[in-house]
């Protein structure tokens, strides 16, 4: 009994080894993703929020005006939610020698990414409004860049370890130049 007990547990442990990606392995992806070309103007987003079963639990769009000065961006997010729900979240992110770091006013400490060809990958602790409480949840979150106007968000959105819901977000390029006056980025006015 014993030795198919610790059989089980190595296949398990060889297995889930097998389901974490590196990012790593996109590094000869094409394009490029470079966050200072693709958040550079103005971007529509739009996403589905589901249950950790994948059952689509909300909704939304969002409105993204980005624009850069040297090795730092600035992201000014308007959220609508498909039950009226509003939120908005300014990201400023700087350039570093692997990828993008990355803060906000909901972001715990910093979001530190790393790129490789078409893909950012990063892990970075988010505080989140559940149910009139705040919950502090970690995010593993992938960018990928599909061609130069389209990028793809999918993220992972964990409390104590365990997955409780999944974040699917599809950003489209409208424009090169932002439109919106960056309300939401106190430090870039």
């Amino acid at each position: 009994m014993g030795k198919r007990i610790y059989g089980a547990a190595l296949v398990l442990v060889i297995l889930l080894a097998g389901c974490s990606a590196s990012v790593y392995e996109y590094e000869n992806n094409q394009p490029a993703l470079m966050l200072e070309d693709f958040f550079n103007g103005h971007l529509v987003a739009h996403g589905l929020l589901k249950s950790r079963t994948g059952t689509i639990k909300r909704r939304f769009t969002a409105t993204i005006d980005a624009r850069w000065d040297g090795d730092t961006g600035w992201l000014d997010e308007s959220f609508l939610f498909d039950d009226g729900e509003q939120q908005t979240r300014c990201w400023t992110l700087t350039k570093t020698d692997q990828g993008y770091r990355g803060t906000a006013g909901d972001v715990v400490g910093v979001a530190d990414g790393v790129v490789a060809g078409n893909t950012l990958h990063w892990v970075y602790q988010l505080k989140v409004p559940v149910g009139g409480r705040e919950w502090v949840l970690t995010l593993d979150d992938w960018l990928v860049l599909v061609d130069n106007d389209t990028l793809i968000n999918t993220t992972d959105l964990k409390k104590w370890g365990i997955k409780v819901a999944e974040l699917v977000l599809s950003i489209r390029r409208e424009g090169n130049a932002p439109v919106g006056n960056f309300e939401n980025c106190p430090a870039k006015n």
